[in-house]
């Protein structure tokens, strides 16, 4: 019974880069680990809680999207194995200064970005509502926090566009 009334065919190219995503989350969770355990200097209590906040939200997001997979009828993933091999982002050294986990963090956002666009293209040429659905959230919170941690990383004197401001 296809209780989706999604075609199959169709559906494949979606699981495919939803379990790119799935490989990519789980390198990006223990990156944001790995910088809130080693954070150093007068920017700790802030990132150490920021980056804590960050893998709470990416394990779950690990877990809806493996859940996305299995209600498209599909086993995600599930090899740590697999994750290293597929995913985009890679592993970081712990000895890195605030800036650079930041840094990194950022350039891990645009990857992410990347691949939530590919799975938004897939799910709707699968007319996939339920995944754009979920991915689409999943963009529009991603942004904001590249946003915010893009601001923290700049200058008092960088400044944003003015020109809609007298």
């Amino acid at each position: 019974m296809n209780y989706l009334n999604i075609d199959n065919e169709k559906i494949l190219p979606v699981v495919s880069e939803l379990n790119v995503l799935l490989a990519d989350y789980h390198v990006y969770y223990q990156k944001l680990r790995n910088f809130h355990w080693n954070v150093l200097g007068k920017n700790f209590f802030n990132l150490h809680n920021k980056f804590e906040e960050m893998y709470n939200d990416t394990k779950i997001k690990i877990d809806e999207v493996a859940e996305r997979i299995v209600t498209l009828k599909y086993h995600p993933i599930s090899k740590l194995s697999d994750y290293i091999e597929i995913s985009k982002i890679k592993e970081s050294s712990p000895l890195l200064s605030d800036k650079e986990m930041v840094e990194e963090i950022i350039k891990d956002h645009k990857i992410l970005l990347q691949q939530l666009s590919k799975i938004i293209d897939k799910a709707n040429n699968a007319n996939d509502e339920g995944t754009a659905d979920l991915i689409g959230a999943y963009i529009r919170e991603l942004e904001k926090s590249t946003w915010m941690l893009n601001a923290w990383s700049k200058n008092i004197k960088d400044a944003l566009d003015t020109s809609f401001v007298n």
